[in-house]
Order: C-alpha cells, then structure tokens, then sequence
C-alpha cells in the first residue's frame, strides 16, 4: 500500500509538472529598435518570424527615435533599466562595451553552429570588438552615395548617364535643377546637430586627405564651404539644418528635390514611393581622381549586460545573423559578411552601393566617438548658420577633439 501510494503522488507530481510546464508563462526578451514598422522594419520582422520558431519565447519591442537614442539608452543604462536586446549605431558600440554595459558574446560564440565572426567583414567586426572581445553582431551594413532623379536630368537637358563627379560639378548640376516656381531643390542631404550630419560630413572631408581627428585640415574646411554655398544660394532646403536624412530623402521622393545624398536602406521606401526613374552614383570627389571616401552605416544587434535571459536573447541574435541573406532584398541593407545575392532587386543601385562599401571608412572607432561627433556637427551647424566662417568653426572643433582623443 506504501508503494502505491508512493507510486500515486510520483505520478500526480508529474502529471502538475507537466501541467506547469504547458501553461508556465514565455520568456520575455524586450529589444529596442530604431525602425519604423512599415518601412519593412527589420526588428519587427526577425521578431515575428522569431516568435514562431521559439512559442515559448515573447519579444516586446520599442520603437526610439535616432535622435533620442544615445540620451535613452543613457538614461537606462544609470537607470538599471535596460532591454535584453537592442540596435546600437556601430560607431557607439564601443563605448558602451568600454563601460561594461553589453554582454561580452565571446564564450557563447565558442558554442555557436550558426555564427562565423571570422567571415564577418573587417569594417563592421571591428565596430563591435573590443579589448579583444566580441560585443555584438553587425545586422548588416550600408555606406551613401548620390541619388538623382533621371527624368528631371532629361528635363533639364541633363544627361542621366552623366552624373556629378567632383563638387564643382555637383554644385553646377544642383543649380541646373532647382526650380523655385516648382519648390524643387537641387540637392537633399542632412546637416542637421546630431550623427547624421557627421555621418554625411566625413566621406567629404575624407576624400580630401582630412579625417574626425584632422578635421580643421584645408581639405574638410573646403568641404564645409561648398555645403555652405549650396545651402546659401538655396540650392538645398533651409531646413536642411534640422532634418534627419529620412525626411530629406522624403524631399526627394516627393520630386521636391532633384538629387538626394542616402544610403540604400532608403530603396524599400523609394520603390513605393518614387514615382519616377531614380539612380544612384558614387559620392563625387573635389576633383577628378581624388581618393574616394564614403561612411560606413548601420549597426550592430547586442544584448545588454542586465539581460536576465541571456541564452535566449542569443538565440534571437543568432536568429537575426543567420538571415543575412535576406538583407539586401528586404530591408536595403548591405550583407555584413559574404552571401550570394539572389535576384538583388535594384541590381544597379546594389552595384554601386556594393562598389561604394570599398570606400567606406568606420568612425572610429573609439569609445568617446559621441563626444567626437558633437563637436564635428557643431562646427557644421557653427558654419552653415554664419555663427563663424568654416575655418574658425573646424578648428574649434579640432580643438576639443585633441582635448578627448589625447586624454
């Protein structure tokens, strides 16, 4: 009778063991994201598609603006209050490593089948190594170029296999295709305070010799004037000063403006949007045959170092980085490491964004790269709103740089 008994409750215990398992609530990873859901969002895809190979895992996500990013995430950080699982632009990964703020993925990519870090590209590998440890995972990459809208070249007796080469040539073109009775502009391209208008700054001053810590060099200050020329003769919209390059490239989309400076995440919202036959060339150069230069974007997936689940947030990246494939197609962004490129759609504008990645440069990286970047974009922002000419401006800049890169 004992051993019946015995035998009963050991049943009964499985039996509310197995009942538990069956309605014990899923995992909940939280991820924060900069996409917007219906441009396709990347995160919101990997995250559905994710939920549906792993039911016992849930992933609530949060949209934070580019803008807010690095202020919220601060603030989580001080705050304890961090996501599982967030993007992080390549440039700032560093930092956030350098404090300690992000799980160090090395001993789980030791156990990996899926991830390969050594195929991962030498550009956005190094965005997310530090101190000789792995902090994240590049999601994929982009750089910029020069888009341009081919009908209106034929309507200005362009021709559309001729785009801009060299600045002179830009600013010529642009001036050619602004049509104020029409509220067209020739160029869109964003200067506004923040790491947009770095990000499209640098590869200008880069193609000159300059760099982020050179970047008062005669070559930069030329860069900043020809933008200051564009933006006074209002070959480019005022409020290029304030926008971020979504909303410009919306300019451009709109046939608000003639040419439009991007990356290749804009071609899922072009191809539904443009209505028009739109190209893309690499970024012109001061002068012909100059050293190219272009910026290395995107950013990489990482788990924070609070995460109280961090096996399956890993699996979620380990999800995101097998999918690399699909990245191109969907999504606009480069392959972060060797895939083939089935069918590209935009082959040609693939072409020379794929050309163009050969010139992209990391920021960076360092660990004080937001500090970096301020000062750059209030140079610009010093020039372009006449506060100072472009060489005083710069060279402020390139003094508080030197007070942080030599600490």
């Amino acid at each position: 009778m004992a051993n019946f008994t015995k035998t009963l409750l050991l049943g009964a215990a499985g039996v509310l063991a197995m009942t538990a398992a069956a309605t014990a609530e899923p995992v909940e990873l939280n991820v924060w994201t900069i996409d917007r859901q219906a441009d396709p969002g990347y995160n919101y895809v990997m995250a559905d598609e994710f939920m549906k190979l792993h039911p016992e895992i849930k992933i609530n996500i949060k949209r934070v603006e580019f803008a807010d990013w690095a202020n919220d995430v601060m603030r989580a950080v001080a705050t304890g209050t961090t996501p599982d699982v967030a993007y992080v632009d390549n440039p700032n990964t560093p930092f956030l490593s350098a404090k300690g703020a992000l799980l160090d993925l090395t001993p789980y990519l030791a156990e990996s089948k899926i991830v390969d870090t050594s195929k991962i590209f030498p550009g956005p590998l190094s965005s997310v190594t530090w101190d000789g440890k792995i902090y994240g995972l590049p999601r994929g990459s982009n750089t910029i170029a020069l888009y341009y809208n081919a009908d209106m070249f034929k309507a200005a007796g362009l021709d559309p296999e001729k785009p801009p080469q060299t600045w002179a040539e830009l600013y010529e073109t642009a001036k050619k295709l602004t049509d104020p009775a029409k509220n067209v502009y020739g160029l869109a391209f964003s200067a506004n305070s923040n790491e947009e208008g770095t990000f499209q700054f640098l590869p200008w001053a880069q193609s000159t010799g300059a760099d982020f810590d050179h970047i008062a060099d005669d070559g930069a200050v030329r860069a900043l004037e020809v933008w200051q020329k564009i933006i006074d003769e209002k070959l480019a919209s005022p409020d290029t000063l304030i926008r971020g390059q979504y909303d410009s490239m919306a300019s451009f989309n709109a046939q608000n403006a003639a040419m439009g400076i991007s990356g290749p995440w804009e071609l899922p919202r072009m191809s539904k949007d443009a209505k028009f036959d739109f190209r893309v060339a690499l970024l012109p150069t001061e002068k012909a045959g100059d050293t190219r230069a272009s910026a290395l974007g995107e950013g990489n997936n990482v788990i924070f170092a609070k995460s109280k689940h961090p096996k399956e947030a890993f699996l979620y990246l380990e999800y995101m980085y097998s999918q690399m494939p699909r990245v191109w197609n969907e999504f606009g962004f480069l392959p972060s490491y060797p895939v083939e490129a089935k069918d590209p759609k935009w082959a040609d504008q693939y072409a020379v964004f794929a050309e163009s990645m050969k010139y992209a440069r990391v920021r960076g990286p360092s660990p004080d790269w937001a500090k970096i970047s301020k000062a750059i974009s209030t140079g610009i922002q010093q020039a372009l709103t006449h506060q100072a000419d472009a060489k005083t401006a710069l060279t402020t800049a390139q003094t508080t740089i030197d007070g942080i890169v030599k600490k």
